[in-house]
């Protein structure tokens, strides 16, 4: 080579130094204050806690409570007591020692106890107007074996069939007369009342050859009783007798003072109505 092509070559050390890019940053991986993982893929959850937890158990307490006052509400049953017995029931007629239909079995008595009749005008009014008529009647005379309910215009007087017949029978006993007499008295006072005359029975099935059912022997009771009253003076016109057999109960037939409680028969004095002033 010649010494002038050596000079229009530099070497490398004459070469002025060019500027390099600076290359990035290396990436750096910051770990996890636990020693595990990276920021990098951490993700920091903040846990929260449960402050008011103690609302369910509060809420379980006062529930108990209520089953518990609900339970001894029930076992302590309605306020006021127990109920007071029907006064039907307890104002039965008086039965009589008697056979029963079935059994044979003596019936002890009833206590018979004896309302007193009431009257919202009992002496009168000082006005024209009549005076009520069973303030006329002496229903006080009457014996412990009539029962006498008074209701409105109507009159009832239950006497126990035990008294007046006999067992599957349609005759007046003798001791029914003299019970009788006293109610005569009492129709006569008052001649122009209505008198109904009702046999009941139990419901003890009866199969005879002269009252093959029940209907039989009530009306053949209710009839005795008008016939006899007819015979003592009470005008015929008056005087109705129907039976019922055993469809209007007093009492529940569980046992024979019960039945013996519905055999009975109840004589009904309809009162008149007070005419207005024309």
């Amino acid at each position: 080579m010649s010494s002038g092509e050596s000079s229009q070559f530099m070497t490398l050390g004459e070469l002025p130094r060019m500027a390099l890019p600076e290359s990035p940053p290396a990436l750096t991986r910051k770990p996890r204050a636990s020693g595990r993982g990276y920021s990098r893929w951490h993700l920091d959850t903040k846990v929260e806690t449960e402050e008011e937890g103690w609302l369910l158990t509060y809420l379980d307490v006062i529930t108990l409570m209520l089953v518990m006052m609900v339970v001894m509400l029930s076992f302590a049953g309605p306020p006021g007591g127990t109920k007071a017995p029907d006064k039907q029931v307890a104002n039965s007629p008086t039965a009589e020692p008697a056979q029963a239909a079935a059994g044979n079995t003596i019936v002890p008595p009833v206590p018979l106890p004896i309302p007193l009749p009431h009257s919202s005008n009992p002496t009168g009014n000082g006005s024209g107007q009549p005076e009520n008529p069973v303030a006329q009647l002496k229903l006080d005379t009457l014996g412990s074996n009539i029962q006498v309910v008074n209701i409105d215009d109507v009159i009832r007087f239950r006497i126990s069939s035990e008294l007046l017949f006999a067992s599957a029978s349609a005759v007046l006993n003798p001791a029914a007369r003299p019970v009788l007499d006293e109610l005569v008295a009492v129709f006569k006072a008052q001649p122009d009342m209505r008198l109904v005359v009702e046999g009941h029975t139990d419901s003890s099935p009866i199969n005879s050859e002269r009252f093959p059912s029940n209907w039989e022997l009530s009306s053949a009771r209710a009839a005795a009783v008008a016939r006899y009253l007819s015979e003592q003076g009470v005008a015929p016109q008056r005087l109705q007798a129907s039976g019922y057999a055993d469809t209007r109960p007093m009492a529940a037939p569980w046992n024979p003072v019960d039945r013996a409680v519905n055999r009975r028969v109840e004589l009904t004095m309809e009162t008149p109505k007070a005419q207005s002033p024309t």
